[in-house]
Parts: C-alpha cells; sequence; structure tokens
C-alpha cells in the first residue's frame, strides 16, 4: 500500500524525524537537528526519535507511536553503505526494516532524506517501498511538501522532489540555495550532550558543495557542485550554541574545511575574537594545497586539535588519474607545515584505483613514512558509485562481472545499487597481504578491517575500541582517539 497519502487537514502539522543509523560509535545525526530547526520556523511541529540512541528500537517506536500522532515522518539515510572493501557491508536491509515497522505503526507518509539517499535515491524508494523523498537540501522543500500534503495540494512541482509515478518514479531538480545569510541553527532537536558523551565530538557544518572534480567522489551530488557558505558569524553562532550545551569538542562536516581558504580563515578569525579558542575544540577535514604554516597557527589558534587531509595517494600518476590537482611535493610541504606548528594531523589514503599498481603502493607508502603524519588512514579499494566519473568509465567498458577490477555484488548491479568496488588488478589477488608487508607493523598507519578486527581498525563500523576510548573519557575525532590510546600504551 502506498504511504503517500494526503494529510487530515484538521490537524497542527507534526513531523516525526527518526534517526535509523545504529552504528556505534554513534555519530551526531546533524541533518534531523538542521531539519527540526526548519520545520519549527515555518510552523511545524517537529519530534525526533532518535533509535541510535534506542537500547530497542522497535520497543522506543511503539512508545511514541502509543502517545503522539503525526503527519508526516521523516527518515535519514546517512550511508548505503560502510563504503569499506574489508568489510562491504550494506545498510540497506536494516534501514527498510526500520521503514516496514513505520509503515506499521501509522498511515503518515513517509519521507526520506540525507546525503546517502541523494546519491541513488529512486533506487532506494523502490527497495524500501516508499513513495516520497528529497535530493539535496531539505530545510527548503521539506517544510514545503509538508504543508502542500497538509493543504491537499499538487506536491509534485517541491524542489528536489522524487515521488512515485504511475510505474515508476520522477524526479525534481534539487535546489542548491544560497546559506551565507541564513539564521544559525538552535541545535535543540538532538541530544549532541549524550553524542558527545558515547560519540566523543559535536558535529557541525561552515559550508555545503564541492566543485572538486574527483573521479569517485558523491559529495557534488548530494551538496552541489559549488561551494556554499554560511556567514562566520553564524558558523560561531552555533558553536556557542552547542557550547552552551556541554559540547566543546566538534568536527566540522564540511567536504573540506580549508576550502575556500578565505572563508576557512574568516570562521577561524571570528571563533578567536570571540575567545572560543581555549574553551572549544574542533577537528576537520581538508585538502592538503592550499595550507601552510600561517594557516596551520591560525588553525591551532582558534582551537583545531587535528586535520584529516584527504591525499588518496602519493604518486603523481596515480593522483591525476583520480582527478586530484596537486602532487606528492605539495604534500611533504604540507606534512612540514604542520609539524612546524605542531598541528596534529593524518593522511588519508585510497589505494588501489585506476592506475595503481605493486610499485606506486610502494611508492605511496614509502612516502608516507617519510612525510611522517601523526596516522595514516590507508583503505584499499573503491567504492563505486552512480553518477560518479569512476562509475561511468566502469559501466562503459562492459559488464560488471567480466571487470578484473570490480569485487563485490557484480551479478545484475548495473545501477551499483550495492557494493561494488575497484580494486585495481594490477596489484594481484593478495593485495591486502602485500599493503600489510610494506606497512610493516608501523603504528602510524590505521588499515582498513572487517568490524572487531585488530587493535588499531580504521573501520569505525560498530568499533568496540573506540566505544570503550569514548566510554573512558577520549574525546576527539576516531582517528586521533585511536592515535592517543595507541601512544598511551593503555587498553580500553
Amino acid at each position: 500500500m502506498s504511504n503517500a497519502g494526503k494529510i487530515d487537514k484538521s490537524m497542527v502539522s507534526r513531523v516525526l524525524l527518526i534517526n535509523p543509523n545504529r552504528m556505534k560509535p554513534p555519530v551526531t545525526p546533524i541533518a534531523l537537528d538542521y531539519l527540526a530547526d526548519a520545520l519549527a520556523r515555518n510552523g511545524i511541529q517537529p519530534h525526533v526519535l532518535d533509535l541510535c540512541l534506542a537500547g530497542d528500537w522497535r520497543a522506543a517506536m511503539d512508545v511514541f507511536f502509543a502517545r503522539t500522532t503525526v503527519d508526516a515522518v521523516g527518515m535519514t539515510l546517512r550511508n548505503i553503505d560502510d563504503t569499506t572493501f574489508a568489510s562491504r557491508e550494506f545498510f540497506l536491509p536494516g534501514f527498510k526494516e526500520i521503514s516496514d515497522y513505520v509503515k506499521l505503526k501509522t498511515d503518515a507518509p513517509t519521507i526520506v532524506g540525507g546525503s546517502g539517499f541523494s546519491i541513488m535515491p529512486e533506487d532506494v524508494l523502490e527497495y524500501c517501498g516508499l513513495d516520497l523523498g528529497v535530493v539535496g537540501d531539505g530545510e527548503g522543500p521539506l517544510p514545503m511538501l509538508v504543508r502542500m500534503l497538509t493543504e491537499g495540494q499538487d506536491y509534485r512541482h517541491v524542489p528536489g522532489l522524487v515521488y512515485r509515478d504511475g510505474a515508476g518514479f520522477s524526479r525534481n531538480a534539487a535546489i542548491w540555495p544560497d546559506i551565507q545569510a541564513a539564521p544559525p541553527p538552535g541545535r535543540l532537536a538532538v541530544d549532541n550532550g549524550r553524542y558527545l558523551a558515547e560519540g566523543g565530538m559535536g558535529s557541525i557544518e561552515s559550508k555545503r558543495g564541492c566543485p572538486n572534480r574527483c573521479i569517485y567522489c558523491v559529495d557534488a551530488l548530494s551538496k552541489g557542485h559549488r561551494w556554499r557558505c554560511r556567514s562566520p558569524e553564524s558558523v560561531v553562532d552555533e558553536m556557542e550554541a552547542l557550547l552552551a550545551q556541554g559540547v566543546d569538542c566538534l568536527h566540522f562536516c564540511d567536504s573540506e574545511f580549508n576550502l575556500p581558504a578565505s572563508h576557512a580563515r574568516d570562521v577561524c578569525r571570528e571563533i578567536v575574537r570571540r575567545g572560543l579558542g581555549d574553551r572549544l575544540g574542533w577537528y576537520a577535514y581538508a585538502s592538503p594545497v592550499p595550507f601552510d604554516s600561517d594557516t596551520a597557527a591560525l588553525y591551532r589558534q582558534a582551537g583545531c586539535r587535528g586535520i584529516n587531509f584527504g591525499v588518496d595517494s602519493a604518486d603523481d600518476r596515480v593522483l591525476r588519474m583520480l582527478g586530484r590537482d596537486y602532487t606528492a611535493e605539495d604534500l611533504s610541504r604540507t606534512a612540514a607545515a604542520c609539524r612546524r606548528q605542531r598541528l596534529t594531523f593524518m593522511y588519508d589514503l585510497l589505494l588501489g584505483g585506476p592506475g595503481e599498481t605493486r610499485e606506486t603502493l610502494e611508492r605511496t607508502v614509502t612516502a608516507m613514512k617519510r612525510m611522517s603524519p601523526d596516522r595514516v588512514g590507508a583503505a584499499l579499494g573503491i567504492r563505486l558509485f552512480p553518477g560518479t566519473r569512476l562509475a561511468d568509465m566502469i559501466l562503459a567498458a562492459g559488464p560488471l562481472d567480466s571487470n578484473p577490477n570490480l569485487h563485490g555484488d557484480v551479478a545484475n548491479n548495473g545501477r551499483l545499487f550495492r557494493p561494488v568496488f575497484y580494486l585495481s588488478a594490477e596489484l594481484g589477488s593478495e593485495a591486502p597481504h602485500y599493503l600489510d608487508k610494506l606497512v610493516g607493523g608501523d603504528e602510524r598507519f590505521l588499515l582498513m578491517r572487517p568490524p572487531q578486527a585488530g587493535d588499531m581498525n580504521y573501520n569505525y563500523n560498530d568499533n568496540s575500541r573506540l566505544v570503550e576510548a569514548i566510554r573512558q573519557g577520549y574525546r576527539g575525532a576516531f582517528w586521533d582517539i585511536l592515535r592517543r590510546v595507541s601512544d598511551s600504551g593503555s587498553n580500553p
């Protein structure tokens, strides 16, 4: 039965926002906090049901629906799978189990959104037997859609809407609004203090979108192809709102915090101007260029505790193949700038892509040891996502099941809905063992393993060592918690 029916106009609009992501350590469902604020600003009463923090999610849902009637249900899908070659865990069966239970509890329409959903919305809706979703930013379209449903109007013109239409689905173009003047969200709908206690950090955005052309990345698909920056004043207002809740450790969710560089510097200067640098620490993802010693010094003054640079490789040919616009020499300069200012940093590698050989892999590992980041994250294998240049190249090359570079669910999966990974066949069948041999037990390297495999597993999916370290009081980005646990010699 379709659950995209009309809402009873005699009722005050109430929307339930559900976080179905139960992975541990828990990650703040920042999208629901932002959406709840947008709904409230539009006169719609939001409720949040956070199943990540519920011991028994069915019981939590039973209690909620026994007490409250809602007019629509919003569900966020942050990730399709864990994007990890070593484990290849597909999250959609668990998501569908929750959405199916929602349909048992209410006839209200279920609306799906989130960064994972935006990558392949029609496939997600079809798999889950749902009818409605929103691609891209939801703060504008979701209140509009709820109001259209409430008033019995034709909702099919809502921007970014994906809806069941006859035998298939139709999709409206997403909008990528300017968020420079957007008011800071209140951040009161989610239990941010508990996420600090159980997840080790809070979350915040300073911008959305990315114009870069990395051949494997989906950020531009889910957030737009241009930078959309918030005002530094709004960003720091939000930081102060979280600090008032006791959240004194944050992670910027921006694809790359230092792009554009001028905006990141302005945010840092505003943090310093308000005297927050000594009261609140933060981490970020960043590009290795542009980055210099002055930037590192400003970040530290503003409270930065660590930077995760997504560098992918230290081989210039592989970097060009991946669509990167910097060189191995640039990585050396950035590493030197961080060390000069005593800024903790890691380099994240994405290994095994097009052009990767045993020789390029060895050059990269050797370069990492020479540059000596505080930690090196090493992921072997690249998840193929539809709409990326890498996926287009692979699909144009012929059937998936005859491509020697592909691993995972290659049969009858031409839309790449289920996890498929690219791992260069030139590395040979023993690629993981070869990487282990190159690393040689160097404790600076964090390797992706199946869940629970190894003490310093870089796979954050159900990582018991991280969970225990956070329970004991460690705070910060997961990679930095693993670093400090290892360096202290403790055994959480």
